[in-house]
């Protein structure tokens, strides 16, 4: 399915966002300003690496290693290709990525939380590199396809961000980000915000032993509801020098975010030339 439309945030609140060029207001139940968003997730991240695995299965309703491997075909990768995993995390969409490469060491990831990345159990020859979204250490005209699984809505700025995956990608070069968006109607709405923000922050507290855990969970809810809309998305990659934006949707709630970087226009035929 491709692009739909989801209800939009008060028109005030929306211009906010798009000054900022963040893909949320700030959350200050949280952390108190844009500023401190970066230090907060990384701490977050980092202490609640060792349980993440565990329980970003149930947080995935389903979109396990088929859907992520399913995904990324969707968004064009193919054997041979070198392959940049952004927010690589503990490495469930760069696994994938690996399988579709056919070769690990043509798959590398990024990640600002050193923990997530040293809780990841992946192949040795993936290489992984501490960075963020909006300053990618590659560089240019590097990778054939760039990926990031769930973590639009942690970047501070889209427009940085999306200019930087375009940069780093080579003429041509795809990219595939994944990300869940709130359901249209109210029912899949309540549904979801229940088990996002209820059910899973209340397993967590019975089963870790970390306070973080329980609150890193019930932050994902939050984030995922503050998102900027699946359009303005679209708009930003369009506005980085990408072409083809699509978005593909599936079961209602998983956004595939699809683009390909433009490919230089040719020089002009001199005169006189065939």
């Amino acid at each position: 399915m491709t692009q739909d439309h989801e209800p939009s945030a008060p028109a005030g609140e929306m211009r906010a966002v798009r000054a900022a060029g963040a893909p949320h207001l700030p959350l200050t139940g949280y952390y108190a300003s844009e500023q401190d968003r970066q230090t907060y997730l990384r701490r977050m991240f980092d202490d609640t690496a060792a349980d993440y695995e565990r329980f970003e299965k149930m947080l995935a309703l389903g979109s396990g290693s088929r859907y992520r491997r399913q995904a990324l075909q969707r968004g064009g990768l193919q054997p041979g290709m070198t392959v940049l995993d952004v927010a690589v995390g503990t490495g469930l969409v760069a696994a994938q990525a690996c399988i579709l490469t056919g070769d690990p060491s043509r798959v590398t990831g990024v990640d600002p939380s050193p923990g997530m990345m040293a809780a990841g159990k992946l192949p040795r020859a993936l290489k992984l590199v501490e960075g963020r979204a909006e300053q990618l250490p590659f560089p240019d005209n590097h990778f054939d396809f760039l990926s990031m699984g769930y973590a639009l809505r942690h970047v501070s700025d889209l427009g940085v961000a999306f200019a930087e995956f375009a940069r780093v990608l080579k003429p041509g070069g795809r990219l595939c980000i994944l990300e869940i968006t709130p359901p249209r109607n109210r029912l899949g709405l309540g549904l979801l915000r229940a088990y996002l923000r209820g059910v899973i922050p209340l397993l967590t507290r019975a089963m870790s032993r970390r306070k973080e855990t329980t609150i890193l969970w019930r932050y994902h809810w939050d984030s995922i509801e503050a998102c900027v809309a699946p359009e303005q998305v679209l708009a930003a990659l369009g506005a980085a020098g990408f072409q083809r934006v699509r978005r593909h949707l599936e079961l209602g709630i998983f956004s595939e975010y699809q683009a390909v970087k433009a490919e230089p226009d040719p020089p002009p035929q001199q005169q006189g030339q065939a």
